[in-house]
């Protein structure tokens, strides 16, 4: 499984170094699992990071980003779906990748793709809990 994963689950993992997204990276990246990401959610992760989060969870992040693969992200694709257009290149860097999964938490952008494979160019969009629930 090649699994690529957005800022906010990279935030959620850093933030809270309790939580199942921090667990799923360093307790689970190993074996048949591949964890990915890409530039674009690196940038926004630490954005975001820095606004709301204690300094520690910056270098939490880059100690997390050490176990997973940092994909350029491209500056165009294509999209077999509807999907807002900040979101297009994690789509695309997440295909580029191989991706299997792409777990997100947004569920105002992604829900409607949700466990629908056959739309999404077969990458299965999940929440991190699904997947859980399924590995």
């Amino acid at each position: 499984m090649r699994v690529f994963l957005d800022a906010n689950l990279l935030f959620t993992a850093a933030h809270h170094p309790a939580g199942k997204a921090h667990w799923l990276i360093t307790g689970v990246s190993s074996g048949n699992l591949r964890l990915l990401t890409c530039t674009l959610s690196v940038e926004e992760a630490r954005r975001n990071l820095a606004v709301k989060a204690p300094p520690p969870a910056l270098a939490e992040l880059d100690r997390l980003l050490r176990k997973m693969e940092v994909l350029a992200t491209p500056a165009h694709g294509f999209c077999p779906f509807p999907l807002a257009k900040k979101d297009q290149p994690l789509y695309w860097a997440a295909k580029a990748g191989k991706a299997s999964h792409f777990l997100t938490g947004d569920i105002g952008d992604f829900g409607p793709l949700m466990n629908k494979p056959g739309k999404t160019g077969g990458i299965l969009i999940q929440t991190l809990q699904e997947f859980i629930d399924t590995i």
